[in-house]
């Protein structure tokens, strides 16, 4: 891989492998493109349904029928699956791994995909730079990858004690050269702020809608919903699949982050059992002045 030196300064690889072509892999791929970041692209999906869509609308140069022969070559190799199927994804490729490639992924959660990184890579696990774009949209799949999805997002990476500095500067270039804004922490802090701004409000969202649906008159209530309520619930259409298998992957600090929540609601109905207003009012107050003086930090509007 060389650097570009200029006004577009990139990191330039031979081959880009994409494991895991859906929305964030298909839309890597397709900015990949437009930077001149790879001169070629293959790509691998557990469906081959996925892959071949993926290389008749030319998101990808090839596909590979497995995840081995997809990073046979590459210098640069993208996983973007769901967080739990990290550990056995890389024990598919370990083997087939270039020397000198880049690894990095996609995941909402992290210390998860460190651990498996360093279970499953072993000396290899220097390679492996992980990385969390705060991107994304309610609609998953290939079909709506692109290429500017990641234009202006935050991409969080999560380097592990084994990283060089040399090589997280090249995932920092990477990320930039296709639009994203990189920020560098810990994984356990990553996981611990993700909990509390995104994965429990994500559990949140689910739990009440369940709650109004299970209701007798939820139905009807449901018809008699403005947009508050549509602003509220907006993110319990998010994949099922994919939010169990964040909050089994981050659970020890959703759960703490629960409690805090629990423990806040708790203040708020015992207020309004005693008919204490100015005591509710006080308490929304606070709520509403954080809310209002909280500026949304670029890239942090998606649901991820």
């Amino acid at each position: 891989m060389d650097t570009l030196i200029g006004d577009e300064a990139s990191v330039q690889f031979e081959r880009l492998a994409i494991l895991g072509v859906g929305l964030l892999g298909g839309s890597f791929a397709l900015a990949a493109r437009r930077a001149r970041l790879a001169r070629r692209i293959v790509g691998y999906s557990k469906s081959p349904t996925t892959t071949r869509t993926a290389l008749e609308r030319g998101v990808i140069d090839e596909e590979a029928d497995s995840a081995l022969r997809a990073v046979h070559g590459a210098d640069l190799v993208l996983l973007a699956v769901p967080v739990i199927s990290t550990g056995d994804l890389l024990k598919q490729l370990r083997h087939g791994l270039e020397p000198h490639a880049l690894v990095m992924d996609v995941g909402s959660t992290k210390g998860n995909v460190a651990a498996a990184a360093q279970s499953q890579l072993g000396s290899r696990q220097s390679q492996f730079v992980p990385c969390h774009p705060i991107a994304g949209k309610e609609k998953s799949g290939v079909l709506h990858a692109e290429a500017g999805l990641f234009d202006g997002k935050r991409v969080v990476i999560t380097p592990l004690a084994a990283n060089s500095d040399s090589l997280v500067d090249i995932a920092t270039q990477a990320w930039e050269s296709i639009g994203g804004v990189v920020s560098v922490m810990s994984p356990e802090a990553h996981d611990a702020a993700f909990a509390a701004v995104s994965h429990l409000p994500h559990l949140l969202a689910f739990s009440y809608v369940y709650a109004l649906s299970s209701q007798p008159q939820g139905s009807a209530f449901l018809q008699l919903a403005g947009p508050g309520f549509r602003d509220f619930s907006r993110i319990a259409g998010g994949d099922p699949s994919m939010w169990r298998d964040v909050l089994q992957a981050n659970r020890d600090e959703v759960l703490r982050q629960l409690q805090f929540y629990k423990q806040a609601l708790a203040g708020f109905e015992a207020q309004i059992q005693q008919g204490n207003w100015s005591a509710v009012e006080a308490l929304i107050r606070r709520a509403s002045q954080v809310r209002q003086g909280w500026d949304a930090p670029m890239g942090s509007d998606e649901d991820a």
